[in-house]
């Protein structure tokens, strides 16, 4: 092994999520309407494969060599028919690394009020509806909490001999938090409502 080629090929790599499958990058699109901010949300078509009738943010898989906002802009266009041009990212929120063995990178952007109603165009395959929330009402109200536990389960033919474990090894329980924002008849929850609570502490921070 060549210490100096290691050293240069790690110099020119972005460290990632360790055995990441997939990456995926969602925009956090905040718009002003009638004179306040609020959050901009979609809910997922029913004929949708995965999670049909959730609510989310606009975003997907991110393609080889593109950024988390490259992916953000274009999911945005190809979901809401919102071109680029109309929106003004603000930066990245925090990553959620998921059990799921991927990686999501959330970015915030101010959306142009012009690109709603009437000129929105949400693509009939992957969106039903979409609904704002004021964010002042977020930063007022709690969400709904509740945590499951993940508890490790080894298939029969794990190797303890092999490692040197007994087989009723002690194996460390995990814990999943669920943030639930009622509104209106909906639930934000799951990533969407992570995603929410996370820009929510956020901007008690920033004041």
């Amino acid at each position: 092994m060549n210490l100096a080629n290691l050293e240069q090929t790690l110099k020119a790599r972005t460290p990632g999520l360790m055995d990441s499958r997939r990456a995926y990058a969602v925009l956090v699109p905040l718009v002003e309407h009638r004179g306040e901010l609020h959050l901009l949300y979609e809910v997922r078509a029913r004929t949708m494969r995965r999670q049909p009738g959730e609510v989310c943010f606009p975003g997907g898989r991110m393609e080889e060599g593109e950024t988390a906002e490259e992916c953000a802009l274009r999911e945005t266009w190809e979901e809401l028919g919102i071109p680029s041009e109309q929106i003004r990212l603000l930066g990245r929120l925090d990553f959620i690394a998921h059990r799921a063995s991927f990686l999501m990178q959330p970015v915030l952007g101010v959306v142009d009020s012009g690109a709603l109603t009437p000129h929105l165009r949400p693509n009939p395959a992957e969106v039903e509806e979409y609904f704002l929330v004021p964010l002042s009402h977020l930063l007022e109200t709690e969400p709904v909490e509740y945590t499951y536990e993940l508890i490790p389960a080894p298939a029969e033919n794990f190797p303890y001999e092999l490692i040197g474990i007994p087989r009723d090894y002690r194996w460390q329980h995990g814990c999943e938090n669920v943030p639930v924002y009622p509104w209106q008849g909906r639930a934000i929850w799951g990533l969407t409502g992570r995603i929410t609570r996370n820009l929510v502490r956020i901007c008690r921070a920033s004041g």
